[in-house]
Order: structure tokens, then C-alpha cells, then sequence
């Protein structure tokens, strides 16, 4: 007979694999991608269709690489915030066991070696030089629980501190300006991350992004634009290093930017040009990240 804690084992390991074959869709919060419709291309074995859920609500989709422990990205409907910034963490428990709450949960004190296998934990983090980098920034979203459900690892990449609360941060205020004075609609946003062509690990766990990139669609936007501000409409894109020292063939480092800061670049550009980037590193053909090119 085998022993129960064995039997423990195979059953959760069965588990994972039933998450696998029944969540490879995200057919319960398709409203988060423009014209219900994910990003083609991007995607492999061992990725995890998580609709974030929190408090009986879905909050925004994350495409979540398992076996790298970080999200390929995550997909939300901009709102500007307001409050307070959230500080409590959370783990997705059904990666773990299929059979757990749907819902997000803050992390225990005392954290099950289960859940340390199947996800980034807080202790990957901790005491690194890296920060705990949003794909989905609690500033792009408005009520707390919006916010509060940001604050999940399943939607976090380890990110420079330079680029976190620096360039990245100032693109994400910029696109969150660009809504607020230019945007009639919806604004629909996928943010993601582009790995190293040979990969680092953090704690030899995580799997650390080279690059971040970001774009969005905004198909209703102001009719009195001017001729360098309608470059912006209907979609627009951008791609930050996250490493100082990486080549300069997908975003020169300005040699003029404050020192501080120099290194950490962001280049914006047309929705295509990401598109064609992320086929390159990724080795895949034909990425789309808005249907129709965000055309209405």
C-alpha cells in the first residue's frame, strides 16, 4: 500500500496536472483584452490562464509561466487609482492544487513547501537587488479591492529598482496622462515580460526578464489632437531594459540621462515594432497583440 504521505504527494502532483488541461483559456475574463480577444503567439507549455480573482471578483487575466515563476504578462482595463497603495501579498492556490479556492490569497506566515514549488514566493525577493516589479501597476487601477488585488506574485517579474520606480514608473504615468486627457473609452493594456536569450534566475528560481514591454489600445480617443500627439492613437508600445548593461539593439541607452537612471531606457514605438521584437526573442511567428490592430 503506499504511504499516505506519498499518496499526498501524487495526488497534488495530479492536481497540477488537471489545472493544466481544464485552465488553458481565459474564456471567464475575456473582457480584459480588447474585443475579447488574448494575444496570439505567446504562450508554451508549463503557462497558466489565471483570471486574478479577489473578493468574488475578477480583476484583470495573467498568462503565468510556471516553470519560470513569473508572468509572460498581464492584460487589464486602465482606471486612474485612488487611496492609499496596498501592502499585503498574495499566492494563487489553485497552481498548487486544483482543488483550492478560486480566489487569491495573502500568504500565510508559515508558507507549504507546496506552494513554494508551484510559484514565486516572498522569499525569493528577499534581501535581492531586486524589487518586486508590477506588470499590472496598482496606479492603473481605481477601487482598493483593484488595487489590493495587483498585489499577487503571479503578477510580479524581478525588476531593477531603477527602472521600477524610475523610467517604468514614469511610462506608466505617462500612458495614464495620455488617458486621462486623450482617451474617450476604454483602455485596454497588456504588459509583459522578454527574458534573457540566455537565462538568469533569481535564487535560481525565478526567472529574471531582460526587458519589460507594454502596450495599449485605445480605439475612442479626442478628435483635437494634434499632428505629434495622434502618433499615440488608437495603439501604442514600449519596451524598457532592465539591465543596465545589456546590447543596444533593442533600446539604446541615452548616454545623456541622469546617471542614476542611465542604462534602465525606455523606447516607445509603434504596436508592430513590439510585435516584431517579441517574434524575435521569443522565436515565434506572427504575435498579435490587439485585435485588428486596435481598429475599430
Amino acid at each position: 500500500m503506499m504511504p499516505s504521505r506519498a499518496l499526498l504527494h501524487l495526488l497534488l502532483w495530479l492536481g497540477r496536472l488537471v489545472v493544466c488541461e481544464v485552465s488553458q483559456d481565459f474564456s471567464k475574463c475575456l473582457n480584459f483584452f480588447y474585443k475579447q480577444t488574448p494575444p496570439t503567439g505567446i504562450g508554451e507549455s508549463g503557462c497558466r490562464y489565471i483570471c486574478q480573482r479577489y473578493h468574488n471578483l475578477y480583476h484583470f487575466a495573467s498568462l503565468y509561466d510556471q516553470q519560470r515563476r513569473i508572468p509572460l504578462y498581464s492584460a487589464y482595463i486602465l482606471s486612474p487609482a485612488h487611496g492609499k497603495r496596498p501592502k499585503v501579498w498574495k499566492y494563487e492556490p489553485q497552481l498548487y492544487f486544483s482543488g483550492a479556492s478560486p480566489e487569491m490569497k495573502a500568504f500565510p506566515t508559515t508558507v507549504d513547501q507546496n506552494i513554494v514549488e508551484s510559484q514565486a514566493v516572498l522569499k525569493d525577493y528577499l534581501n535581492s537587488t531586486y524589487t518586486r516589479g508590477h506588470l499590472n501597476p496598482n496606479l492603473h487601477q481605481k477601487t482598493i479591492e483593484n488595487r489590493k488585488a495587483t498585489f499577487t506574485l503571479t503578477n510580479i517579474v524581478p525588476q531593477r529598482k531603477e527602472s521600477n520606480s524610475g523610467t517604468w514608473n514614469q511610462l506608466e504615468r505617462e500612458v495614464l496622462d495620455r488617458f486621462n486627457s486623450s482617451c474617450n473609452g476604454t483602455m485596454h493594456v497588456i504588459t509583459g515580460s522578454m527574458p534573457y536569450v540566455r537565462e538568469r534566475w533569481l535564487r535560481n528560481r525565478v526567472s529574471i526578464p531582460e526587458y519589460l514591454w507594454s502596450a495599449y489600445c485605445c480605439p475612442s480617443y479626442s478628435d483635437n489632437l494634434t499632428a505629434s500627439e495622434r502618433l499615440f492613437f488608437p495603439a501604442y508600445a514600449a519596451v524598457g531594459r532592465n539591465d543596465r548593461n545589456s546590447a543596444e539593439d533593442i533600446v539604446p541607452v541615452d548616454s545623456k540621462a541622469k546617471a542614476s537612471l542611465r542604462g534602465y531606457d525606455v523606447r516607445k514605438m509603434p504596436v508592430e515594432e513590439l510585435e516584431r521584437i517579441l517574434e524575435k526573442r521569443l522565436g515565434v511567428p506572427m504575435i498579435k497583440l490587439f485585435d485588428q490592430q486596435c481598429q475599430e
